[in-house]
């Protein structure tokens, strides 16, 4: 049964706080799909639905094929397809239709979609071209993209502008946005475009209170990776009286992970907690925590009472 947290709205758009999965990596570094699996259980079993191949999952450190064969494992393992929203944009446009296709061909509910990002200052008439070359290509009428925007990362913004004319031409396929400007005036403009015909996730749960006080659908945020049961509580309860403290702390180890290369601090806490160092590995171009990082780490997360949310099998 779907979780509560995690789930349609009667729109049919999705709702809820999702975790861009962190993918663990072999000796080799080739994807670790069982690990993998039981990161996403975990997930799951705290309310977290699971953007995997987004931007923490290392996702442009691998190929179309890789991510296709983790893909079809983690169905064929039993996670729901229902719960999870997929990040399918590449800088080729080829390698953008094969992905979401393939994925909407399993039955995800949405696919999360970054606008090709490896040339910069691109108009908006080129980017609505891939997105709507993408949409045409793969013609499913089950597809749902969820655009994602993080100029700061891929140095590409997405209008609103371009939204409204991808809305008006696809307007069952384009339901939503993921927002990791980090500028809430940006999140705020996307929230009007999509008020009664779409969702909107801020891509940190530091706008999660913030965000669903102005019609925010949940968030999409990389500490839900280890944080996940009080992120999602807070989008259950945001309406009580509690909210802005359980904010406060949301916050506040937020910050902590902040203050680090988050991808290797996130894998650094995950590998402290499980008491399984694999989960160190990143893929170059990255690299792991200096051992003075991760017990700097480890010390502030512990000073500031962190729990890591139990049980982990």
């Amino acid at each position: 049964m779907t979780s509560p947290h995690t789930q349609h709205v009667d729109s049919g758009h999705l709702r809820g706080v999702f975790s861009p999965v962190v993918t663990p990596f072999k000796a080799d570094l080739s994807p670790d799909a069982e690990r993998l699996v039981r990161h996403c259980r975990w997930l799951l079993s705290n309310d977290v639905g699971l953007a995997v191949f987004g931007t923490n999952s290392e996702a442009n450190s691998m190929s179309v094929d890789e991510k296709i064969e983790l893909l079809d494992f983690l169905i064929d393992t039993g996670i729901d397809p229902f719960r999870m929203m997929p990040g399918t944009g590449c800088s080729a446009l080829t390698d953008s239709v094969r992905l979401t296709a393939h994925a909407t061909n399993l039955g995800v509910t949405g696919v999360l979609m970054l606008p090709p990002f490896y040339y910069k200052g691109v108009s908006d008439e080129g980017l609505y071209r891939n997105f709507a070359e993408v949409i045409e290509r793969v013609g499913d009428s089950r597809l749902q993209i969820y655009l994602y925007n993080i100029p700061p990362v891929s140095q590409v913004s997405i209008s609103v502008a371009l939204i409204e004319r991808l809305v008006k031409h696809y307007p069952d396929v384009v339901v939503g946005i993921k927002d990791s400007s980090g500028d809430w005036s940006v999140t705020e403009s996307y929230l009007e475009v999509f008020a009664s015909i779409g969702s909107v996730f801020p891509g940190s749960e530091s706008f999660l209170l913030q965000g669903l006080r102005n019609g925010a659908a949940g968030c999409i945020s990389a500490t839900a990776n280890v944080n996940p049961a009080a992120i999602s509580n807070l989008f259950a309860t945001w309406q009580n009286e509690d909210a802005d403290a359980q904010q406060t702390r949301l916050n506040e180890i937020r910050g902590i992970f902040a203050r680090y290369p988050m991808i290797p601090a996130l894998k650094a806490a995950i590998a402290n907690y499980t008491k399984d160092s694999s989960w160190q590995r990143v893929r170059p171009p990255l690299v792991e925590l200096s051992s003075e990082q991760e017990r700097s780490l480890i010390n502030e997360l512990e000073s500031a009472g962190y729990n890591f949310s139990q049980p982990y099998q």
